[in-house]
């Protein structure tokens, strides 16, 4: 599983005092473009090429809460990597007390930039043949 740490800030808080249920779908992201650029093949990369890869579906449960000033360790693995979409499992944990907070999934496709569905394969083999070295077993 890849791995990133995200600390929380104030702004992320609600009028509870925990992190808002909406921040946990900025954390997926920040995870998803820190594991793309750790493979070699950032949203940048794949922008310049021609290529977007919207959100089709998300999901989250909520496990536990989270405060101000905590760390989180976004775990995530890839559960599918088709030539035409992707889906990604997300846990975060509590980085201090390593309890679990969160699970998600979210799926993506491949557009160029019209909007038109591609295939990765064809468009740039390179980055489908890496992408799916990294599907989890």
């Amino acid at each position: 599983m890849a791995k990133y740490i995200h600390k929380t800030q104030y702004y992320e808080t609600d009028q509870m005092g925990i992190i808002h249920h909406s921040n946990y779908f900025r954390w997926f992201e920040e995870a998803r473009v820190d594991f793309l650029e750790k493979m070699g093949y950032g949203y940048d990369r794949l922008e310049k090429d021609g290529i977007i890869s919207p959100v089709l579906k998300i999901s989250c449960e909520y496990k536990g809460m989270i405060r101000f000033n905590d760390s989180v360790e976004i775990s995530l693995k890839l559960l599918e990597a088709t030539p035409y979409k992707f889906k990604i499992y997300y846990e975060i944990i509590d980085f201090k007390e390593g309890g679990l907070r969160a699970i998600g999934e979210s799926s993506h496709c491949y557009l160029n930039k019209e909007g038109v569905p591609v295939s990765i394969k064809k468009i740039n083999p390179d980055f489908y043949e890496i992408f799916k070295k990294y599907i989890a077993e």
